[in-house]
């Protein structure tokens, strides 16, 4: 680098935006001031055109305003039906589990009593069994 380079050193983009965009301030505060228009007139331009830009943005508040107002009732419908749907699925899975539980409670008595009659039987047998050899 030389010397000329380092009392100058070479300035970043945003500082060049920055100038243009003061430099387009300057310029339009001038037009203004320098416009062919007289005072009042020029006030009243500037009043109207301040004046459309208040009621557009009423108008595109307003519009927002009912978008979100749509939206927010969508989003509370969807969500009825989402609890609406998650509730008859959660009671269809309870009756499916409490139809499965005695089903299996009456196979679990079921083969309860057949354990026991056999286990009688047997018990009975080996009781004549018993009795047989005993007397011989």
């Amino acid at each position: 680098m030389n010397n000329t380079e380092q009392e100058y050193p070479v300035q970043s983009g945003s500082t060049f935006f920055k100038g243009a965009f003061i430099g387009a301030l300057v310029g339009a505060a001038a037009a203004l001031l320098f416009a062919p228009k007289p005072g009042r007139e020029l006030r009243g331009d500037l009043s109207e055109k301040l004046s459309m830009v208040s009621d557009k943005t009423k108008e595109v508040a307003y519009t927002v305003g009912d978008k979100a107002s749509e939206l927010a009732k969508t989003v509370g419908s969807k969500a009825s039906d989402v609890m609406a749907t998650v509730n008859e699925g959660r009671q269809s899975i309870m009756s499916s589990v409490k139809e499965a539980s005695a089903d299996v409670s009456s196979e679990v008595s079921s083969a309860s009593k057949d354990v026991k009659d056999k286990a009688m039987d047997t018990s009975s047998e080996v009781s004549r069994e018993m009795k047989t050899t005993t007397n011989y």
